[in-house]
């Protein structure tokens, strides 16, 4: 992922070779790069997120999680074909194509979506190391931004593939420690979660609430991310323009894996915040701490394991990916390139300082992702303006209902956005 390599915006002359079977071994280099974003959908502010939603309304938000997945699904598979196409992120290429003042406002927003996630990722794990161990808050912050780093070591040492299986692993170790939970603790009906498909809300709350799942579910770090680590994965140089179909069957099969599986999980999580909210009685509205705690004692020392684990997981692989995030944002946009382990001090600040306050955590992390969904807007009207356009993406070009489409999900988060404020106010 070097800055300094384009990909050249013409169709270059193609080579002797014979084309590749759809389901051939060529396909196999570019598998991976969703289950590394699929992580910033699971992290902890959609634990929190989604289990708070789960107590306190049952399954009426669970037709916000299966549509926010799938508005991430095709924005994600957008940033993937927009990476392949131009061998450029998307801050690049709005560095590249936008005024210098235009560049640094849209840093500036960038930023603050990244700082959020920082911050309800570092939360979570810190959590979650807390429960397992017992650390106090500033130790185990600590603990969480050394665990961090070495992940990327991973990255940074050109060892992309085993940074993608790790993250793979974290995702589908995430997932079994809540479908184990979700059994354990039972309670949970069929015919309530089929209803909870159905669109609707039931005052500000559920907005608040609805608001907070979109921003968990359609993080706007992954996007500019995504765009960036399908670049060098051992394809030819102009693959994108002498096979698109194949480069577009690849990244659909890799976004449908990695996305689908971060979707049952984010389900999932609804249906354990439900399940646990019917056995309180109503007396647990979601808090992370006391979700342990109402495991630990209603069901037993595994569950309550699980959970602690899950958290975990969720919290340092999304940690890495967060962090991982933030430089491609700051390097596209300003062209500037901050050390990891500089930018993991910055950013993890605010989370130790939460952590040693003793803010409520599960209200913090429910903001963060109220922030966050402010700043989808913004990187899915981006991705529009680039992938509608063929003299950028070339074969891999949006047809126009896709263009239309896009740009609709993005239309309806911004406004959901602008009736969060009335919202809080009122």
């Amino acid at each position: 992922m070097n800055d300094d390599d384009t990909l050249t915006l013409s169709p270059p002359t193609p080579t002797p070779r014979p084309p590749a079977r759809p389901g051939g071994s060529r396909a196999a280099p570019i598998l991976g790069p969703a289950f590394v974003a699929a992580i910033a959908y699971v992290d902890p502010g959609n634990v929190a997120t989604n289990l708070t939603a789960g107590a306190t309304s049952g399954y009426l938000l669970v037709w916000v999680v299966v549509l926010a997945s799938l508005v991430a699904l095709l924005v994600q598979f957008q940033a993937a074909k927009l990476g392949m196409a131009t061998g450029k992120s998307l801050p690049r290429l709005c560095r590249e194509r936008f005024s210098r003042r235009g560049s640094l406002l849209l840093w500036l927003q960038a930023e603050v979506v990244v700082l959020a996630t920082d911050l309800a990722e570092f939360v979570g794990a810190a959590v979650g190391m807390q429960l397992l161990f017992g650390m106090p808050p500033a130790m185990s912050a600590v603990v969480t931004a050394v665990v961090a780093l070495l992940m990327l070591q991973l990255r940074r040492h050109g060892r992309t593939r085993r940074f993608e299986l790790v993250s793979a692993a974290s995702l589908l170790l995430v997932g079994a420690g809540v479908v184990y939970d979700v059994v354990a603790v039972g309670r949970q009906s069929v015919a309530e979660l089929a209803g909870g498909l159905i669109p609707r809300l039931d005052g500000g709350g559920s907005l608040i609430l609805a608001m907070g799942i979109v921003g968990a579910t359609v993080m706007p770090h992954a996007i500019y991310l995504h765009s960036a680590l399908v670049q060098g994965r051992g394809w030819p140089a102009g693959a994108a323009w002498r096979q698109p179909e194949l480069v577009r069957r690849a990244l659909r099969i890799d976004c449908l894996l990695g996305l689908g599986t971060a979707t049952v999980v984010n389900v999932s999580m609804i249906a354990l915040g439900a399940g646990l909210g019917a056995a309180a009685g109503g007396a647990w509205t979601g808090d992370l701490f006391a979700a342990h705690e109402e495991l630990l004692n209603r069901v037993g020392g595994a569950a309550a394991l699980a959970f602690a684990v899950m958290l975990l997981s969720s919290g340092v692989s999304s940690c890495g990916v967060g962090t991982l995030a933030g430089d491609v944002v700051m390097r596209g946009f300003l062209n500037l390139r901050v050390p990891i382990q500089l930018r993991r001090v910055v950013t993890m600040t605010p989370a130790v300082l939460a952590l040693v306050l003793g803010v409520p955590l599960t209200g913090l992390l429910i903001v963060s992702q109220v922030v966050i969904s402010l700043g989808v807007p913004v990187a899915l009207f981006l991705l529009v303006h680039f992938c509608r356009d063929r003299s950028v993406m070339g074969p891999l070009v949006n047809d126009p209902l896709t263009t239309r489409i896009a740009a609709c999900a993005g239309a309806a988060v911004a406004v959901l956005g602008c009736c969060l404020p009335l919202t809080l106010l009122f």
